[in-house]
């Protein structure tokens, strides 16, 4: 495949370095690199040698998968972005980086605001990853694909359509080698800087022709075969089998049949007659492939123009059925506005998995359409949240468990063992529970100012003065197994969904009392989690949630709330007249919907969906009582998140 790769840039500004290369691996495939950095020269020439160091080293220069050497090199790149980041050594950074294959696949990543589009059939498609907002300066998302003849894909460091329109673009592109100059001038105009970059693939031209073979002997010069009209010895051939078919069934029809054979072979071997022969049936094997090729062809062609009607209909449908999920949503109808999204995205899946092939492109931009307006109909909001402390800087090796809140910007993190104490952006030293049992959960006692543990052998543990004490009950059977702990008031509450019960303990001076059953009717198996601010929310297996008030379940439903949007939850938070905050560690977000108030009418709010390579399986969440920060907490880290600052 001719594939040809170009570079460029704008005109630079004061502060901006703009720089691209065109690289080959050691496997003849095609790299491009193209950089704009925020910053002074020599630290951005510093960035350029150390960056391109990396891709010599880890792209260029090593075996294997072109999109597993490039899921490694980004993964270095953006370990080297974000140490220069946070010296303050760049201000930012946007950056393509692409390789081709030797077969034609094409896969490349984008930093920072830059963006890629592909040109194909007279239209131009954004293949790289959209974010709203301001993007990250990292490598997030990888894009491939397979490459045609006469595409063309255009890279930037900055967004295109700032300055053209995708047809703009497209037309462009059929300007050839002069369609990086054109789109430089037209950043130019419109004083925007960036570093630019083509790939082209060139239209497949040559056919494929047979060796004839000679009818000399061994060794003897092949000559070729005397030109024959093999169209006028087609029409002959069918001519005939007209003229016999008006006897169709008679005699003279038969005994043609029975007398050709014979007299072809008399034919071939008589040496006058040798080459007519040869001709006759070089042309009936002519005839009949052409006959072949044209029935496969026309039926191949009726099929692809009947499923090309069929998937241009189908492509149009969606485009009207994204019109009316937003105008759906305009009026307030947030639930048929989704149930209109998610046809059409059925829709969609099902141009993309068509065998035909047909309108790939096309489908592709509209399920990213359809989820840039299902995130705006559902208020999501992606975001990556602020590092407050990171737990491996104390234990390489820790695993935690679990968040207990004692205050604003003061919290306790715990593993199965240990319990880290976090004051705002500091971190003491672990300290151990218990040398004899390891932690099930955790929860902070405000009645008592203490925190409060239960342990995997179902005994309870409060920090009294600093020291772990271990508490007693009155019931004489000792305490009962439970998966999660919550106090309110001067009491303690413990889940047991395999006893269908939460069990209520009143804490008295120095001990427990004997534990009363708190649940009247509600069905608690599989229940998760639960959070208590006067009622008692019990978060089960599947996203239910159910409400119960002086151990009566009382109605509780959340309207507008996305299609299974809480099927994956773990974790529940209430705050006190506020909001209910549900953690789905899968698809790592938080969910906010209302408390319903009396009548149990919750109302779904947003979502906030955490994005970063760093970010590993959330285990717990926190928020502080006036709902100004949200914090959660992944195997090492405590995370932070403004909730009032505006959603972009």
């Amino acid at each position: 495949m001719d594939i040809s790769v170009q570079t460029g840039s704008t005109k630079s500004a004061s502060g901006l370095y703009l720089t691209s290369h065109e690289l080959v691996t050691n496997q003849k495939e095609k790299v491009m690199v193209l950089l704009q950095v925020e910053a002074e020269t020599a630290e951005a020439k510093r960035l350029e040698k150390e960056y391109l160091n990396v891709i010599q080293h880890a792209l260029l220069e090593t075996e294997g998968d072109p999109s597993t050497r490039l899921d490694g090199t980004l993964k270095e790149l953006n370990g080297l972005l974000k140490g220069l980041l946070l010296s303050k050594s760049i201000d930012d950074v946007h950056a393509i980086l692409a390789i081709v294959s030797s077969d034609g696949t094409l896969h490349v990543s984008h930093a920072g605001r830059a963006e890629g589009y592909i040109v194909r059939g007279g239209a131009a498609s954004q293949i790289t990853e959209y974010t709203r907002g301001k993007p990250t300066p990292a490598f997030v998302h990888i894009a491939s694909g397979t490459l045609e003849p006469r595409d063309a894909v255009v890279f930037g460091t900055q967004r295109l359509l700032r300055a053209l329109t995708p047809a703009q673009l497209a037309q462009l592109v059929s300007h050839g080698d002069q369609l990086l100059d054109e789109v430089a001038a037209s950043l130019d105009s419109e004083r925007e800087h960036a570093a630019l970059g083509s790939i082209r693939v060139g239209g497949s031209s040559a056919k494929p022709t047979l060796a004839l073979p000679s009818r000399g002997g061994r060794g003897k010069k092949r000559r070729a075969l005397p030109s024959v009209d093999l169209l006028s010895m087609f029409s002959v051939v069918t001519g005939g089998l007209k003229t016999a078919g008006k006897g169709f069934g008679g005699s003279k029809w038969m005994g043609t049949l029975r007398v050709l054979p014979g007299s072809l072979l008399s034919d071939l071997k008589n040496p006058k007659r040798r080459k007519r022969a040869h001709l006759l049936l070089l042309a009936g094997a002519v005839a009949i492939f052409l006959v072949i090729w044209a029935f496969v062809n026309l039926t191949s062609f009726s099929q692809r123009t009947q499923s090309r009607a069929e998937l241009q209909t189908l492509v149009e449908q969606i485009n009207e059925e994204i019109r009316t999920a937003e105008n759906r949503f305009l009026t307030g109808d947030i639930d048929s506005a989704n149930a209109v999204l998610l046809r059409a995205e059925d829709h969609a899946k099902q141009v993309m998995d068509h065998d035909s092939g047909l309108f790939r492109i096309e489908a592709l931009d509209l399920l990213d359409r359809i989820r840039s307006k299902r995130e705006e109909i559902n208020n999501i909001v992606r975001l990556s949240p602020r590092v407050v402390v990171n737990l491996a800087s104390k234990s390489p090796d820790v695993e935690a468990q679990g968040l207990v809140g004692v205050v604003d910007g003061e919290f306790v993190a715990y593993d199965r063992q240990d319990l880290y104490r976090v004051v705002l952006n500091t971190i003491d030293e672990p300290d151990r529970l218990s040398e004899e049992e390891l932690i099930m959960d955790g929860t902070y006692f405000e009645r008592m100012q203490t925190l409060l543990f239960q342990l995997m052998d179902n005994s309870v543990m409060e920090i009294i003065g600093g020291q772990p004490t271990s508490m007693k009950t009155d019931d004489p059977a000792g305490w009962i197994a439970g998966s999660d702990i919550k106090t309110y008031l001067r009491f303690l509450y413990i889940l047991s969904p395999q006893n269908n019960q939460i069990y209520r303990y009143e804490r008295l001076s120095n001990r427990y009392g004997a534990p009363t059953e708190y649940n009247v009717n509600g069905e608690l198996t599989g229940a998760l989690d639960m959070a208590i601010d006067g009622n008692v929310y019990v978060l089960k297996e599947g996203g239910e949630l159910v409400k119960l008030f002086r151990g009566e379940v009382r109605p509780f439903v959340v309207r507008h709330l996305p299609e299974n949007a809480m099927a994956n939850a773990t974790k529940i938070f209430k705050i006190l007249d506020g909001n209910l905050y549900i953690l789905d560690p899968v698809d790592a977000r938080v969910i906010v919907v209302t408390d319903g108030g009396a009548t149990g009418e919750s109302s779904y709010l947003r979502q906030y969906v955490f994005e970063g390579e760093q970010i590993g399986e959330l285990k717990d969440l926190y928020v502080d009582p006036d709902q100004h920060n949200l914090y959660v907490l992944d195997e090492k880290r405590v995370y932070s998140i403004d909730l009032n600052a505006p959603s972009s």
